[in-house]
């Protein structure tokens, strides 16, 4: 899969529903892919099965469908695909489109294909899904970005073609590497002649905006090759650069071998070695980086992802899909016969959902700002969080000390020590803090109330 900055709402049970960001995998993890903070599956509890008529979004609300194929799995991936070979494709296609009857926002602003590997569905299908979604919301009347995720292995001149014909504005593709020995260990099914290859295709189908996603710190990984590699790829003409600090996920080969003794991770210092290397040799050519692991051309940054860091709506279609509703998060089954079950006995599809207090939501729109280059300005996300003065009024003193807003607080902690600094009232990282950026963000998290926890359904 590839993934355009710091991805979509495509795994519900993974992610805890959370919008997507990166938790402390260590000391630094600059710019680490790794799992959200909060619920984990095997923490929640059953919600209430719903039905399949409930409100759906609001008319603009961004987008994001998925698509739980690929070829093969890779070996740092645990987002929820399984091979293509072995599913029913069509089923899944017109159980997505079941879905977006019932809850697909009208005029999204925004639609994401993502997975998995959306390129691995065949013309047809993907002219059945994007046309069928046009039907029920009108998207390419009112979309300013039409994402869709792409593999070399599954993108040639005829398929970026097609998708651009369909009305995709923006490919990204999960390039990786351009080295043999490390798509090998990343457990890639393509080579680097056709990564470029597809970069070709996707530039010559004549897309408004193509990106790729680069994975750096593996084992053994050479810096010196690494910054050739970023040369070469600066003279691409690619409009976006997601860059990632290889992360070992449970559960996951690459995870199994860290956590047997089989395999050693890069030092810190490598990691940041990496870290600050890939941010000047980028910030360099051209790509200016505005989300800790994100770098996009003047006027290419993911407007998709750009909703999900500034704390706003996102509906999610397909299983493992997680949704952010007003103040509510939900997430489908991570599993394609559940998730089908429940479309087809008219339920609700969600496996679980969550409401989120005034001072979660506040925590997280700091979790998720502080990752920006545009930081966190403290009243607009108390304004988006919902924490008011009557917040403070009715906790006493309020959940900061003397009644202050408790995050706003806590940033002045971390200023003080040189992480965190605030010009002209807006806060962001500091340079010493920006390799930090998973640590000093998740200090913002609130554990979830008993009363307001996730709770699971019986997909």
């Amino acid at each position: 899969m590839a993934r355009d900055g710091a991805g979509s709402p495509r795994d519900g049970s993974r992610r805890g529903g959370i919008a997507p960001g990166w938790h402390h995998g260590g000391v630094t993890s600059p710019g680490r892919r790794s799992k959200a903070l909060a619920g984990e599956e095997d923490r929640r509890r059953p919600a209430p099965a719903g039905a399949a008529g409930e409100p759906r979004a609001a008319a603009g609300t961004p987008l994001y469908v998925h698509i739980p194929f690929c070829v093969r799995k890779c070996a740092y991936c645990d987002f929820y695909s399984l091979p293509r070979a072995s599913q029913d494709v069509d089923r899944v296609v017109e159980g997505l489109l079941a879905e977006a009857r019932v809850r697909a926002p009208r005029h999204p602003r925004s639609l994401y294909l993502g997975g998995g590997t959306p390129s691995l569905l065949a013309v047809p299908e993907l002219a059945r899904l994007l046309d069928g979604l046009e039907r029920i919301t009108g998207y390419r009347d009112s979309a300013v970005e039409v994402s869709v995720e792409a593999n070399p292995e599954s993108l040639d001149a005829a398929k970026a073609a097609a998708l651009r014909s369909l009305g995709v504005t923006r490919l990204t593709i999960g390039l990786q590497s351009l080295r043999p020995d490390l798509l090998h260990l990343f457990g890639r099914v393509h080579d680097p002649a056709q990564g470029l290859a597809a970069v070709a295709a996707a530039l010559a189908a004549g897309f408004p905006s193509v990106g790729i996603d680069l994975i750096y710190a593996a084992p053994g990984q050479d810096l010196a090759a690494w910054e050739r590699d970023l040369d070469r790829i600066a003279g691409l003409g690619v409009h976006h650069v997601s860059a990632y600090c290889l992360a070992f996920e449970e559960s996951t080969p690459l995870g199994e071998l860290l956590a047997s003794g089989a395999m050693a991770g890069a030092s810190e210092r490598v990691e940041l070695d990496f870290f600050w290397s890939t941010r000047r040799r980028l910030a360099a050519a051209g790509w200016t980086p505005y989300e800790i692991s994100s770098f996009a051309l003047s006027g290419h940054q993911c407007q998709h992802n750009v909703n999900y860091w500034n704390g706003g709506d996102y509906e999610g279609l397909g299983p493992s899909a997680a949704s952010k509703v007003r103040h509510e998060r939900r997430g489908n089954p991570r599993s394609i016969d559940a998730w089908l079950a429940a479309l087809g006995a008219g339920r609700s599809p969600f496996a679980w959902r969550e409401t989120l207090s005034p001072r979660r939501r506040l925590g997280e729109a700091w979790w998720l700002g502080l990752r920006t280059t545009h930081g966190v300005l403290p009243a607009e996300a108390r304004t988006r969080a919902g924490f008011g003065s009557e917040v403070l009024e009715d906790a006493g003193h309020g959940p900061g000390e003397g009644g202050r807003d408790p995050a706003e607080a806590l940033a002045r902690e971390l200023a003080a020590e040189g992480w965190l600094e605030e010009i002209e009232g807006r806060w962001r990282l500091t340079e010493r803090g920006l390799p930090l950026a998973d640590a000093l963000a998740a200090r913002f998290l609130v554990p979830p109330d008993p009363e307001t926890a996730p709770q699971r359904g019986a997909g």
